[in-house]
């Protein structure tokens, strides 16, 4: 066999293969086509039953216009303060999870701010040389 028409042989069983491809989609995409048509038709039918005379329309919802409220003036806002301040001795009772803290007298270093409903402090204690963070419910006074 020459090899002209041994590429003419592949390039026709390609082409078969191509076609016969095509016309399994195109199958496919009816069948699609129809099983769509039947779902609409169902929906169509219980639209129309929920449409009988008989049912009650629902009422529209009728929005309103909400009554202006107050502002809040800075003043009337509670703000809770520190209860420890800095230079002051405290009694830091380390968390039961993790790791175990030594549990003794620290100086308060540093205020920080509040995280959740807890304010946090920075405290050294003098037989380490390191500063630990505390929230304030971990706290006493010493």
């Amino acid at each position: 066999m020459s090899t002209h028409s041994a590429k003419t042989a592949r390039r026709s069983t390609k082409t078969a293969r191509r076609t016969t491809k095509k016309a399994a989609k195109s199958v496919r995409a009816t069948a699609k086509k129809a099983s769509k048509s039947a779902r609409r038709s169902v929906a169509t039918i219980a639209k129309s039953v929920a449409r009988a005379p008989s049912a009650v329309k629902p009422s529209k919802m009728i929005r309103t216009i909400s009554p202006p409220m107050q502002p809040i003036a800075a003043h009337e806002i509670p703000v809770r303060a520190h209860k420890y301040h800095v230079g002051e001795t405290v009694y830091y009772t380390s968390p039961t999870f993790g790791r175990a803290a030594a549990t003794g007298s620290y100086t308060v270093v540093k205020l920080l701010p509040s995280e959740g409903d807890d304010y946090q402090y920075r405290i050294k204690s003098n037989g380490e040389a390191f500063e630990r963070v505390a929230k304030e419910s971990q706290l006493d006074r010493a």
